[in-house]
């Protein structure tokens, strides 16, 4: 099965103070070449796109631009939305059954991780790596009043890689009408496709926050960079 892998890296960081994420040291390496290794250490992979700020791809780093020959960089938009289109237009537009997003903030995403989205895409259907929920879920109002606790059974974190059907995502984002979404597979959703929840990580952790650079630090230390080829 042929795969292209979409990243969307334009974000402004604001819940990091305005650090550009993807940039980020992570234990001497970038955030987003710890998002990428297990990507193009995959065999299956045989396009990678990474949507960057306008001022990014035109000062790239050496790094990045000269990564790996099926690698190629593309403006962003103004939203993460805007961002996976970009990229997914940047694609070939032929010889691609599968097309995985994920996060540049994602560091610690795995091969069994990506193989599982994969394989179940095989069926048809969209698939979104994801973790069940463990806490309890309160739904509250405007005020911050709980209404219901929910069960939390039927309830997961949504990860990445979030794989398609390439001709679904692609209609998918046609339709996009410019609305704001996080969830690639909500709007697969919209034009009547399906989504299965597969197996993702608990340590498949998306960083966001200043300390979530910390625990992926804990978590590389323990794990290694061979955790994006043989984790789990």
């Amino acid at each position: 099965m042929r795969v292209g892998v979409v990243i969307p890296a334009a974000g402004a960081g604001r819940r990091m103070g305005g650090c550009k994420k993807p940039f980020l040291a992570l234990r001497g390496e970038p955030l987003l070449q710890h998002a990428l290794r297990p990507f193009l250490t995959h065999p299956a992979i045989t396009a990678l796109r990474v949507a960057l700020s306008p001022d990014d791809v035109s000062d790239c780093p050496r790094w990045l631009r000269d990564l790996d020959p099926r690698l190629a960089l593309v403006a962003g938009g103004a939203s993460r939305a805007a961002s996976v289109r970009a990229a997914l237009e940047a694609l070939p537009s032929v010889d691609m059954d599968v097309v995985l997003v994920h996060d540049a903030a994602r560091p610690l995403v795995t091969h069994p991780i990506i193989d599982r989205c994969i394989d179940a895409v095989g069926t048809g259907i969209g698939a979104v790596a994801g973790w069940p929920a463990s806490d309890t879920l309160k739904e509250v109002d405007d005020d911050r009043r709980v209404l219901t606790t929910p069960d939390r059974s039927r309830f997961w974190h949504a990860q990445t890689p979030q794989a398609f059907p390439a001709e679904l995502l692609r209609r998918a984002y046609a339709a996009w009408d410019g609305r704001e979404v996080t969830d690639d597979g909500a709007l697969v959703e919209m034009v009547g496709g399906s989504v299965l929840m597969v197996e993702g990580s608990a340590t498949n952790l998306k960083v966001t926050r200043p300390e979530d650079l910390a625990v992926a630090e804990v978590l590389l230390d323990l794990y290694g960079p061979v955790r994006g080829v043989q984790g789990v």
